[in-house]
């Protein structure tokens, strides 16, 4: 067991979540609202040995030299890497500290999102239509940049409803290229299709001036990334023309509030991946995680 389990700030646990997290402390402290800066996260924390946190405060080297009895820090967030998390983890491990995060929890809610967002373009069910006459999916050229979890589900899900689906990422996906999603330099992919998703790790800017040029006009670009997947000015150059379009469902990945109200993008800034069942899924993996490095410990 922990001596003491610090919930710095609200993590999206669902009750029974919540209430089970006092079998694995002595002691249990949760808080429900987002700590202003270092200097309170390391009064919550004080002399607990493990933390919860979720995507919304940074735990860094100077949090982790002042708080020296952590011993597990528990992301109740997305990990994909050292470089893109909100924990300094390299410091951790350094000192010893097990960091575990969480991954696909959220990804159902994203494709449904897209989806919805998309259709509604191209059938000019809500303010706006894309081309003159209304557009099924079927046959629409699409590319996916980044097919980690939340990108192949995009691309299978509109591959299935008919579009013409053409993906670049670091490693080639063997397995998604038999299904018919084929695989296209990102330069190539720009020239060729009319719609991309970016579904990136968070930090990864990959759509700058050069990128959005090869892009070029009357295309539509969706964000999934957590952050930014774009360099800001690019991206207004980029709307300037006034044929393009863009949405995201947060102010996170869109990265500029001023964009907020242009008329060309479309952000609801509401976390689409923020539903009931990911919620579910989220604590069933944090909890999972606890009880992995509580037996690893006991080991």
């Amino acid at each position: 067991m922990f001596e003491k389990l610090v919930v710095i700030e609200p993590v999206s646990l669902i009750p029974e979540a919540e209430k089970k997290l006092y079998d694995y402390a002595k002691e249990v402290i949760i808080y429900n609202d987002i700590p202003k800066n270092a200097e309170e996260i390391i009064k919550r924390i004080g002399n607990a040995d493990g933390v919860l946190l979720s995507y919304t405060s940074n735990i860094g080297k100077d949090v982790l030299d002042k708080c020296s009895n952590i011993k597990y820090i528990g992301m109740c967030c997305s990990l994909y890497s050292p470089e893109s998390a909100n924990v300094d983890i390299l410091a951790a491990n350094e000192k010893g500290i097990v960091v575990y995060g969480i991954r696909d929890y959220g990804d159902e809610g994203v494709v449904e999102y897209v989806l919805s967002e998309l259709i509604r373009y191209l059938h000019g069910f809500g303010e706006k239509q894309w081309k003159e006459l209304p557009l099924e999916l079927t046959d629409l050229k699409v590319g996916v940049i980044g097919l980690g979890t939340s990108g192949r589900m995009i691309a299978n899900t509109l591959k299935y409803m008919g579009a013409d689906l053409y993906y670049f990422s670091r490693t080639r996906k063997k397995e998604e290229e038999e299904k018919g999603i084929e695989y296209l330099p990102l330069d190539a992919l720009l020239k060729h299709v009319d719609v991309i998703f970016t579904c990136l790790n968070k930090n990864v800017i990959l759509m700058q001036d050069k990128e959005f040029e090869s892009f070029g006009n009357g295309k539509i670009m969706f964000n999934t990334s957590i952050g930014p997947s774009h360099d800001i000015d690019a991206l207004k150059s980029w709307l300037s023309d006034g044929s393009n379009e863009f949405f995201c469902d947060s102010l996170g990945a869109l990265g500029d509030e001023e964009l907020l109200n242009h008329p060309n993008v479309n952000c609801m800034n509401v976390s689409s991946g923020r539903t009931k069942q990911a919620f579910d899924r989220l604590s069933e993996k944090v909890i999972e995680n606890i009880e992995k490095f509580l037996n690893m410990k006991n080991n």
